[in-house]
């Protein structure tokens, strides 16, 4: 038998696999995926039509079809969902976390969620999955799976093992145990080493950790990130507002939130208003690019009515060293943003050394600024050949867009953090645009102050 790695890299087999599709080779497709990883198996379907995939799903287990789906990315998994009966599906869900059931039924119209939860075999999965699908996405809520391992308080270490034996059926990864009182309200978790090193008549409250770490149903996702990197969690136990215990959130969910937030401050950074993919419409992709060339565009036309405002000082020698104004200007404030993006993202931008750090971004804007125009004063004035007053103006002006260029670039996330809008869009064509149209005002503005002298 090939590995999916030869699959993937080999042309030949993917000829043959195609062929055997057609050819209704079920032999040779089954053969070929036994033992494979179903994250392999969904990058080898990606190469084929949503038809000859879904003739490949029919011939695997249950089990690895629902894996195949789950790994699919929303957008493709919601078309490839459309030739499948509501049943089919169901059977998927059934297979699946309750959070990964809960997100595949999520994305499907509102008659076909309700036909699929009717068709799931586990009445306790079908519960679990009409529960979650009442929390937004991006909540917590949204991101909890309902199977867990839990104990009272009050058990004995037997009886503890007993439950656990039981309600591991359900679970694929056990963490820990968590611990609740007769009211079902989260108390403490126990690991696994402590219960099994337990003699069975002590009781769960002698061993217990009461120092535990929960997040409430509605906390957002980010906040939800935040704290299992920072407490470095492989769990993190959800509760309700009457602190009972309502589901788990596991690293993997945790992983593709923070895949998704990076993507999205990429695409934003780099001027992408929309979360769009390579292979979408070229209305998406256009529709998505379009607002901030349109933005950059009008920055542009700005920067030249400044310059027509200051015609009568503008001499040729001097538009040689605009694009020097506003390409360091550009870099100055890029560099200061992504910096206090980065801040924001570890929620470490308002703690008590905030001051601190700005007036660090201040003094580093100082020093920059005066090396730069200290060279480049040395440059226009002995390498070019140019005048004392041009260099002059030249140094003043690229250490004034420095400095400002800084303050904007520290500012700008942190007033955008303040007003609930991501950061990220300090880092991209926003900061750009504003620092290029401000180099050129304060350029220009410095010459028409020295020229007039």
């Amino acid at each position: 038998m090939e590995s999916l790695d030869q699959f993937e890299l080999t042309k030949d087999f993917l000829e043959r696999f195609d062929e055997a599709i057609e050819t209704q080779n079920s032999q040779f497709i089954t053969e070929s995926l036994e033992g494979v990883n179903p994250a392999d198996v969904t990058s080898l379907l990606h190469e084929f039509s949503s038809e000859k995939s879904k003739y490949v799903l029919d011939l695997l287990p249950v089990d690895k079809s629902a894996e195949v789906i789950n790994d699919l990315d929303t957008d493709v998994r919601v078309k490839f969902l459309q030739h499948f009966a509501p049943g089919e599906i169901s059977k998927f869900v059934n297979e699946l976390d309750s959070d990964d059931g809960a997100d595949i039924v999520n994305e499907l119209p509102i008659k076909m969620r309700e036909e699929i939860i009717e068709g799931i075999e586990n009445e306790e999965k079908a519960a679990n999955v009409l529960e979650l699908l009442r929390y937004d996405e991006d909540c917590a809520g949204g991101l909890m799976a309902k199977e867990l391992i839990k104990a009272n308080v009050n058990w004995s270490i037997g009886k503890t093992i007993e439950e656990i034996r039981r309600q591991a059926e359900n679970v694929q990864k056990v963490y820990a145990v968590y611990v609740v009182d007769d009211f079902d309200r989260l108390v403490g978790r126990v690991s696994l080493k402590k219960i099994v090193m337990a003699e069975d008549h002590m009781k769960v409250s002698s061993i217990y950790d009461s120092d535990v770490i929960s997040v409430e149903t509605f906390q957002g996702e980010e906040e939800v990130a935040s704290i299992m990197r920072k407490y470095d969690l492989e769990a993190l136990p959800v509760i309700n507002r009457q602190g009972r215990l309502v589901g788990r959130i596991t690293i993997d969910d945790i992983v593709d939130v923070i895949t998704e937030l990076a993507e999205q401050d990429r695409q934003l950074m780099a001027g992408i208003s929309e979360d769009v993919e390579e292979d979408d419409s070229v209305w998406m992709l256009t529709r998505a690019r379009l607002p901030w060339l349109v933005v950059g565009m009008l920055g542009g036309l700005l920067g030249a009515l400044f310059m027509e405002a200051f015609e009568h000082n503008i001499t040729l020698t001097l538009t040689f060293f605009i694009p020097l104004i506003m390409a360091t200007g550009g870099n100055v404030g890029i560099q200061s943003s992504s910096l206090v993006v980065q801040s924001l993202a570890n929620k470490s931008a308002f703690s008590k050394t905030t001051y601190t750090r700005l007036w660090k971004v201040f003094w580093v804007a100082i020093l920059n600024g005066l090396l730069l125009a200290a060279m480049v004063f040395l440059g226009v004035q002995f390498l070019m050949g140019s005048g004392l007053r041009l260099a002059l103006i030249v140094a003043l002006a690229l250490m004034s867009v420095v400095l400002l260029s800084s303050f904007m670039g520290t500012a700008t996330p942190l007033l955008l953090d303040k007003f609930g809008i991501n950061p990220a869009l300090a880092s991209g064509p926003f900061i750009t645009t504003a620092n290029d149209l401000l180099g050129l005002a304060v350029y220009f503005g410095v010459a028409h102050l020295l020229f007039s002298m």
